[in-house]
Formats: structure tokens, C-alpha cells, sequence
């Protein structure tokens, strides 16, 4: 049996200003429309054999990535290990293994997929998988490791020792992580070396056993935190917060595949693209003469080896060569293409500065629709809402500011205070601050509003919540 375990939960700070912390890059929708975690869905299931998936993401991301199933169509049964924060793959895969061994039992493989990853050869990646479980069920842990195109300091390289007799893998010598583009260049020259593409395959009880003998701190700790969460046999699972945020921020490879004494690596006959920086995001999309690239709306004068991204504006170009111009409606990056892996050294600066922009965009998803911020100053802030058809925000309090709601389309039915009500297209009501209300979309079309806050504080952490369909109160 094996289970596809998606990992879905870094932000992606290399492809900011898309991606955000509150969405990141498995939700970054590509030229055709699909987001990386729903191909990584796609994938996955040419190559399951348990009729389940699990992934392992934030807690604040369990809706959209559920919305993400529900978009693929897929009827499996849908297993979500939810984290209260980031602390690396270490501990992520730890937690999909003692869950796949209580359901399903200590032999189960695990096909370990992180949910930003690009691969179109979904044959040669299924055959791939193929010879990572035959040499999985020796007991191995199995990597998958990727023939590189060019000297990359970006990513890990994986040093082939001794073959395994099972086509065409080897031992692995050991792992060597992001070296110089000097030593990159030697590494591409020889054939003993393969990207470190961070797929795994290996039977749960392999994993833990490993774990304990390589990072036993790390096994106690993981170990007494899946031992404290409750409802650990359902489909959705909150990892107990308390014991989640005492374990180690440690990456998979770190603390276990290169420590173990019996690690494979399969070569991987297929394209790959981590999409980890804005030049592999740019080559997805084909070069007109001048060798620009293009997505969106752009005019260029005298301008070559360019990619320019935008959201909704026309960019207009003129003397620029190799650089990258990724335009979104409330940040915009330029950067030389051989800075691409700097971008997020300005996400540190705007964290520290505590600036909205590493975080949020102006639209925001939220389980029940999502809203934009139109416009905002000190005391007020203007916003389109739209809420799914039957979906609800919480019953909810505001201390700071008043909200005037003006319908543009479909019905809202209202709670302001002890009234209940409705509210068409065309009409208006008011919230003022102190007082319980809820918003509800009852019918089957979508519901849009404008609100207008105002306020001595219009910020989005003032907000008290009763009651909410969606557990968050």
C-alpha cells in the first residue's frame, strides 16, 4: 500500500510578492490555470494505491487547501495533519508516519511530495516510484534525485555510491547542500551527482526506526506530541500546539537521510522544477525574438532577456535587459536575474518592519469567500467582500471601528445585535462598533458588498468571534 503525503507548508518567500505567508506558493495558479499543489494532487494519484491522501500544512491553511481537492474532483479519502507552525519536514514527516502506521499499519510506504514542485513526465515519474518501492520494501529510505541541466548553488546534490541492482539506482555516498557555483560546475560535470529533488519513499515503520536512531531527541519529542493530540484516527487532526512548538525546526535530510546507514537514491528520467526562485517561474513561459518573456500585459522598447509578470496593469519597459519585473496591485519587484535568490532578503525587511505586504495581499481567502481592500487611510478602510453561495462569516464583535455594508449583488441576511434581517442588492445597512453581528449568504449565487470601515482603528486583529461554522471562534 502506498500513500501519497503531500507536504504544503512553506511560504515561498523567494517568489514574493505572490506568494505571502497567509498564501503561498502551492497556491500560485500557473499559466494554465492550475495551482502547484492541485498538479502535485494530479500526480500523486496516477501513483497511490491506498485510495487515501494525507498532507501536512498549517492549520491556517486547511481550507484552502481542501478548496484545492475539491477543485481536482478527486473522491479519495482526504487525511490532514494540521500544524499550529512551522517547524520544517523533520518533524512533518514524523507525524504522516505515525498516523499512516496507526490506519493503515507499520508496512505502509510513504510517497513524500512537497506540494511546489513541477514535473509534466507523469509516466516517467510514475515508473520512477516504481523503483523507489521495490527497493523501499528492503527497508530503505528511497530519494529521488534529479540529473541537473546547468551548475545550480540553489539546490542540494546527491553523491551516487555503489549501485543497488535495481534499475539503475544507487547507495548514496553521501549529501552535499548548496555549494558554491564553482563547486556546482565540477558536480555537473561528473555523472555521480544528482539534484536532491526532496521527494522520499519509504514503509512508515522504516522511517521511525531511523528517526529513533538518528534524531532519538527528535523521535521522543515527535513521538510525545502525536501521544498528546486528540482525535488522531479522524481525517482532519490538530497537532496538540503545545508539544508541536517544543520540537526541533529541522529539515528531513538534516536529521535523518544523511545520518542513515541505508539510504537509496533513484535517478529520475523526467524533468524537474522546484519553482524556486522567479527565472524557473519565467522559463515556464516561452520567449518572444528579443528573448523577453512575458506574462500578463507589457509593452517592451530596447528590451531583452527579460520576464515581466503583471496582475491587472500594463508594464512598460524601455532600455532594460535581464531583469525580472513581477508587478502586483499593491507591491512591485524588480531584481537583476542573478539576484533572484536575494528576494527574500527583502521579506526579512518587511517582516521586521512589520509591513502588511509579507503576508497578506490586498484580496484575502478566507474559508468563507475571500474580501480585497480597495482603498485605506488612518481611521477608515474600504472593502469588497464576497461570501460563497450558503457560506457564513463568524458571529463576531468589533471594538475599534463601524462598518456601513452596501449590497451590490445577491441577498445578505444579517445579524445586528438582537435584529435579524436582509439586505438586497441596492441597499445598505450599519454596524456600529461594540455590537455582535454576522453576515450570511443563504442563496445560490455569490454575495458581494462594499463595506466601509471607520474608525480609531480599522486594523484586521480587531475582531472578537462568538460563534463560527468553521471552528475558529
Amino acid at each position: 500500500m502506498l500513500i501519497p503525503v503531500i507536504l504544503s507548508g512553506g511560504a515561498g518567500s523567494r517568489l514574493w510578492p505572490v506568494s505571502r505567508e497567509a498564501y503561498p506558493k502551492p497556491f500560485i495558479r500557473l499559466a494554465d490555470g492550475k495551482t502547484l499543489l492541485q498538479k502535485t494532487i494530479d500526480r500523486a494519484a496516477r501513483v497511490g494505491t491506498a485510495d487515501a491522501f494525507m498532507t501536512v500544512t498549517n492549520r491556517e491553511y486547511y481550507f484552502l487547501t481542501k478548496e484545492e481537492y475539491e477543485k481536482t474532483g478527486r473522491r479519495d479519502r482526504q487525511l490532514f495533519l494540521l500544524e499550529p507552525c512551522g517547524r520544517n519536514t523533520a518533524p512533518a514527516v514524523a507525524m504522516a508516519a505515525f498516523q499512516a502506521a496507526a490506519l493503515y499499519g507499520k508496512d505502509t510506504q510513504l510517497l513524500i511530495l512537497p506540494a511546489d514542485h513541477l514535473i509534466d513526465d507523469h509516466e516517467a515519474f510514475a515508473s520512477a516510484v516504481q523503483v523507489a518501492q521495490n527497493i523501499a520494501r528492503t527497508g530503505a529510505l528511497v530519494t529521488f534525485g534529479v540529473v541537473p541541466t546547468r551548475p545550480e548553488s540553489g539546490y542540494g546534490y546527491i553523491e551516487c555510491g555503489e549501485a543497488t541492482g535495481v534499475d539503475g539506482s544507487h547507495r548514496v555516498a553521501r549529501f552535499v547542500e548548496k555549494p558554491t557555483l564553482e563547486v556546482a560546475a565540477q558536480f555537473v560535470s561528473s555523472d555521480r551527482f544528482l539534484w536532491n529533488s526532496g521527494m522520499f519513499c519509504f514503509s512508515a515503520d522504516a522511517f521511525i526506526k531511523a528517526l529513533e536512531q538518528c534524531a532519538p531527541e527528535l523521535y521522543r519529542t515527535t513521538k510525545a506530541c502525536w501521544d498528546a493530540t486528540e482525535g488522531r484516527d479522524q481525517d482532519k487532526v490538530q497537532l496538540n500546539p503545545e508539544q508541536f512548538a517544543k520540537l526541533d525546526d529541522i529539515s528531513i535530510d538534516y536529521a535523518v537521510m544523511e545520518k542513515h546507514d541505508d539510504v537509496a537514491v533513484v535517478r529520475a528520467n523526467f524533468a524537474w522544477n522546484d519553482i524556486g526562485s522567479w527565472s524557473a517561474v519565467g522559463d515556464l513561459t516561452p520567449p518572444d525574438a528579443k528573448g523577453n518573456r512575458i506574462s500578463g500585459e507589457a509593452v517592451t522598447v530596447d528590451t531583452t532577456d527579460c520576464y515581466i509578470q503583471s496582475e491587472g496593469r500594463v508594464v512598460a519597459a524601455i532600455g532594460l535587459k535581464n531583469l525580472i519585473v513581477i508587478d502586483t496591485p499593491d507591491a512591485l519587484l524588480v531584481t537583476d536575474k542573478s539576484r533572484v535568490q536575494d528576494v527574500k532578503q527583502v521579506v526579512s525587511q518587511l517582516k521586521l518592519q512589520n509591513h502588511a505586504t509579507h503576508q497578506l495581499h490586498r484580496t484575502v481567502h478566507r474559508p468563507w469567500g475571500s474580501y480585497t481592500v480597495l482603498e485605506e487611510g488612518p481611521h477608515y478602510k474600504l472593502k469588497r467582500i464576497v461570501v460563497k453561495p450558503q457560506a457564513c462569516l463568524s458571529l463576531q464583535m468589533h471594538h475599534h471601528r463601524s462598518e456601513h455594508w452596501v449590497v451590490l449583488n445577491g441577498t445578505a441576511e444579517v445579524v445586528n445585535g438582537a435584529k435579524q434581517y436582509t439586505v438586497r442588492a441596492n441597499e445598505s445597512t450599519f454596524i456600529p462598533a461594540g455590537r455582535k453581528h454576522r453576515l450570511a449568504n443563504r442563496g445560490p449565487d455569490e454575495l458581494a458588498i462594499i463595506e466601509v470601515q471607520t474608525g480609531s482603528y480599522v486594523g484586521e486583529d480587531d475582531i472578537v468571534r462568538f460563534e463560527d461554522v468553521y471552528g475558529r471562534a
